[in-house]
């Protein structure tokens, strides 16, 4: 049986090395891609771009773990955060095309960053080929437990008749809890005080302490305190309700159905990475995504799997890129 599949692994990289050849120049990156299946011949560095024990981190070792312990590709995180995850994006684009760079592409990173970074030194759609979705987060909007609504449509109602009296809390300006609230104030017509804060705990801080009257953050941050009482959730900004909140309405239920809000996180190569490493790559991440432990991993962070394969993974990328470009531009948020 393996020396079945260690057959089997040579015919796809032997066809992905002729397909390379076939582009002309990139002779030398084939032979990375051995046709006698040694690859991988060393460990594959993850770019993460986040620092340890964050979201990021936490997925990038998931990874790390399954694709060690399951498909024998030896994985090293490397934590590189910094500027909204470009620091880490940059270096990304910049590495050989050999199949032993990957990067852990973000919502950010990959879509919305380009909008609100003035000089970014790569292209996300030019220096990069996805490989696989890996997960999905929505946006919860949660409010204070003393606010005097219960529902989005009393949120909105009481917005419209107390202007520029309700504060919005964000992880920072840029981030995607920033500009989930500028989507969902656009398609409500209605208008927050922006308060941004250098991360989500003091922002989920103040919330409880009723400083900021609510805020538009993901279920790793806030579903300890709705679960506790301490928060109400108005709304899930997905597409779907959240098992650990089935009583939790989606945004489209609650009658804003445009206003949907969903963090997204996946695996990216260098642009010319030889193909047949790129689908190894795919094959073995669609497999790891049906792993119970898998699914488990996701859930405790407050997320879902993402089954998105390259070519349906890097549509979405595309169509997020252009809808939230039209996010950016009317809310005028920036970072620089």
């Amino acid at each position: 049986m393996q020396e079945t599949k260690r057959q089997a692994l040579r015919q796809v990289l032997a066809c992905g090395a002729v397909a390379v050849l076939g582009l002309g120049g990139l002779g030398g990156l084939a032979q990375a891609v051995a046709a006698d299946g040694s690859y991988p011949a060393k460990p594959v560095t993850l770019i993460v771009p986040g620092p340890p024990g964050g979201i990021t981190d936490q997925l990038g070792r998931l990874v790390a773990n399954q694709m060690s312990t399951r498909y024998g590709i030896r994985v090293v995180v490397e934590n590189r955060p910094g500027a909204g995850g470009n620091l880490a994006t940059e270096v990304a684009a910049r590495a050989e095309p050999d199949g032993y760079t990957l990067l852990l592409g973000t919502q950010g990173t990959m879509a919305t960053n380009q909008y609100l970074y003035k000089g970014l030194r790569f292209d996300p759609a030019r220096d990069f080929v996805p490989v696989h979705a890996l997960m999905s987060s929505p946006n919860l909007l949660v409010v204070n437990r003393s606010a005097p609504f219960q529902s989005v449509k009393e949120l909105v109602a009481y917005a419209k008749g107390h202007p520029g009296k309700l504060a919005v809390a964000s992880a920072g300006n840029g981030t995607a809890t920033h500009l989930a609230a500028e989507l969902f104030q656009s398609e409500a017509g209605v208008k927050f005080v922006h308060v941004p804060y250098k991360g989500s705990a003091p922002a989920i801080t103040d919330l409880l302490g009723g400083q900021v009257d609510l805020t538009f953050d993901y279920p790793a941050s806030t579903l300890a305190q709705v679960q506790g009482g301490k928060l109400r959730a108005l709304a899930v900004m997905g597409a779907t309700r959240l098992p650990q909140l089935p009583q939790v309405p989606t945004i489209a239920e609650a009658g804003y159905p445009t206003a949907q809000s969903t963090a997204w996180i996946g695996l990216f190569f260098p642009a010319r990475t030889p193909p047949a490493v790129v689908k190894l790559w795919e094959k073995n991440v669609a497999a790891m995504l049906h792993e119970p432990v898998s699914v488990q991993a996701l859930e405790r962070i407050g997320g879902m799997p993402l089954r998105l394969d390259s070519a349906q993974f890097g549509a979405y990328v595309q169509s997020e890129r252009v809808r939230w470009k039209g996010t950016i531009e009317r809310s005028g948020a920036t970072v620089d």
